[in-house]
């Protein structure tokens, strides 16, 4: 009804349209569906070992994890990195947890250990069923429905995925962060989310994802200008935006 829909049957049919799935049948898979969006950034974009495809804005239902939590220094990032952290979980921990989906998938949790920390929280773990029976000495999260930036990252070698290349990576990211003009407020720095399988490599290229929450922007939301700079009106033709400072002068008659 909020969304102008007067019957149930009529949103059902809408959103098997745009989805090709009923909301019923959403629920039973727990498959992550595209939103169609016209935010198209880096849809082809090169880098030295690959290629980054994204942002899609993607709907992830609910899932858990186990794993095991680390404080990572940020002075630390470059040796502890998501991609190491997945690997030793997957080669070493993850045959100890039971109930698993998907047990070549490595995911890792990361999120914000608070404002003053000079740390970040990394969970390396992998999917389960439930968090019933989480074995001693592991922790278990439960990342809620959420509507999600998606990028993927193509490396033409596995052992490509170093910090050089998690460099090009954040830098597709940070532009979309960054670019005010966007329709999506990333929250990345509170958690985001890698995904990395092992079984992804094909002799030739592997992929990694990288998620994090979304928050769609209010329609009657304006980028914030400095102090005492102000925006002037978009002139029709041509279409031109101006920013500039504004200065008063005196004239004695």
């Amino acid at each position: 009804m909020e969304y102008g829909f007067g019957y149930e049957q009529s949103f059902i049919r809408a959103f098997k349209r745009e989805l090709g799935l009923t909301p019923g049948e959403l629920r039973k898979t727990r498959r992550v569906v595209k939103i169609t969006t016209h935010l198209h950034l880096f849809d082809y974009n090169r880098f030295e070992d690959g290629l980054i495809f994204g942002p899609d804005i993607v709907m992830v239902p609910q899932f858990h994890v186990a794993g095991r939590q680390h404080k990572v220094a940020f002075r630390d990032t470059l040796t502890l990195s998501s991609y190491f952290l997945a690997n030793q979980f997957l080669n070493n921990e993850k045959m100890h947890i039971p109930n698993a989906v998907n047990p070549n998938v490595g995911i890792t949790i990361n999120s914000n250990a608070g404002i003053d920390a000079d740390y970040y929280l990394a969970m390396p773990s992998i999917q389960v069923k439930t968090t019933d029976n989480i074995p001693d000495g592991f922790e278990h999260f439960s990342f809620p429905s959420s509507l999600c930036a998606r990028f993927r990252f193509i490396v033409t070698d596995n052992s490509n995925l170093n910090m050089a290349t998690a460099d090009e990576m954040f830098n597709a990211i940070d532009d979309f962060m960054d670019n005010e003009y966007e329709q999506y407020f990333l929250e990345r720095k509170r958690i985001n989310i890698d995904m990395y399988s092992p079984s992804s490599w094909s002799g030739i290229f592997c992929q990694w994802e990288w998620f994090a929450p979304v928050i769609k922007k209010t329609s009657n939301e304006t980028p914030k200008m400095p102090v005492g700079v102000f925006q002037t009106f978009k002139q029709e033709t041509p279409a031109l935006r101006f920013i500039g400072k504004k200065y008063i002068e005196q004239y004695n008659d």
